[in-house]
């Protein structure tokens, strides 16, 4: 048997389809460890904050919560559903003092906005509404 003849030998490709498939098992083992460590659950319930600056007031009434967020120049406020599921009319309000109010209407299943709106020192207001109930704010945050 030599190399010019043309013939091969016989289990050569064994170690390799081996190995090969060693490297896919490893692969898939990595891949399931990281997903189980990082998964998509975290184990909490709330929604990720999509305003900036650090939370300032929650409000909450029978069908849903209105959070308010507040950096240096700008106050954010959004509305989440007390319990999320199919989309529903929900409307999420925030006007400065002395401005023009900033409004986020529409159906969704789990959070209406942010609303993002100037407020460098000024005072402001927000309401909130999930299926037909409403809350909604005196001038804070001054």
């Amino acid at each position: 048997m030599s190399a010019g003849t043309g013939e091969r030998r016989r289990g050569t490709h064994a170690p390799a389809a081996a190995r090969r498939t060693l490297a896919y098992g490893l692969v898939l083992a990595l891949a399931v460890g990281l997903l189980t460590l990082v998964g998509p659950g975290t184990g909490t319930a709330d929604a990720i904050s999509v305003c900036q600056g650090r939370p300032t007031r929650t409000v909450s009434f029978a069908t849903g919560e209105l959070r308010l967020y507040r950096t240096r120049h700008y106050a954010c406020a959004l509305v989440l559903a007390k319990r999320p599921g199919a989309p529903r009319p929900m409307k999420v309000t925030l006007q400065p003092r002395g401005g023009r109010a900033a409004v986020v209407s529409g159906r969704w299943g789990r959070q209406a906005g942010p609303v993002t709106v100037h407020a460098l020192n000024r005072c402001v207001r927000a309401s909130a509404t999930v299926s037909g109930r409403s809350t909604a704010t005196g001038w804070i945050l001054c």
